[in-house]
């Protein structure tokens, strides 16, 4: 397992604000109250790497699915009104992800980055009805030749703050490969067609790049 490049920075500072206090509680503090404080920011660096976990995925990519885009429960199945980009109705499949799941995101389908665009907004927590169009997010469209176009939206959370997106407009992507990252706790809407066939259900556990969300009917 490694680490994701986006958290090289916060690790390092971190650190060195753990380093830091650890330091100073030893040389200032009796034992019997320097020793828990260190205890804690050694605790609380392992949470903070922890979360910047990138755990071995080798996904086989099959265009017959859609597969999640990050690791969460679902919370969301219903068909909906898009309006940034189809300005039509799709099935809408949130997954929301807590500050211990991993938080890389995936690309769901094979195909071409057809949009993509950033928004900025509030930080509603992440699983409020309006974080959907209100909250810092990030919309990819990924159009597949057969099976037409899957949106991807990362919406930032209550506790995020830095939303990142790989994906340049008109380039290829692979199914199960990156697509970003989203710092603490958040969520990833996907809109897909209204032809698909729904492979999970509210509450269930999902894993990024392995489970499959969708079944699309050509």
């Amino acid at each position: 397992m490694r680490l994701h490049r986006e958290g090289t920075a916060t690790i390092l500072l971190v650190l060195a604000f753990c380093c830091f206090a650890g330091f100073a509680a030893l040389h200032w503090l009796p034992s019997v109250a320097a020793w828990p404080l260190v205890a804690l920011f050694a605790g609380l660096l392992g949470v903070v790497i922890w979360f910047f976990r990138v755990p071995p995925r080798k996904p086989v990519p099959n265009d017959a699915v859609v597969l999640s885009p990050c690791d969460g429960k679902v919370v969301v199945i219903e068909e909906v009104e898009e309006y940034e980009y189809f300005k039509d109705k799709r099935i809408q499949v949130s997954v929301f992800m807590s500050p211990l799941n991993v938080h890389v995101n995936y690309h769901p389908i094979n195909g071409t980055t057809a949009y993509r665009q950033y928004h900025k907004g509030k930080y509603l927590v992440a699983w409020h009805p309006k974080s959907s169009t209100e909250n810092e997010r990030s919309t990819v469209v990924v159009k597949h030749p057969v099976h037409g176009e899957v949106l991807v939206r990362q919406i930032a959370g209550a506790l995020a703050r830095r939303i990142c997106t790989y994906p340049e407009p008109g380039g290829a992507v692979v199914q199960g490969t990156e697509l970003g990252f989203i710092k603490f706790g958040s969520r990833v809407d996907l809109f897909l067609p209204r032809t698909a066939s729904i492979a999970v259900k509210i509450g269930d556990v999902v894993q990024g790049a392995t489970t499959v969300i969708a079944r699309q009917n050509t």
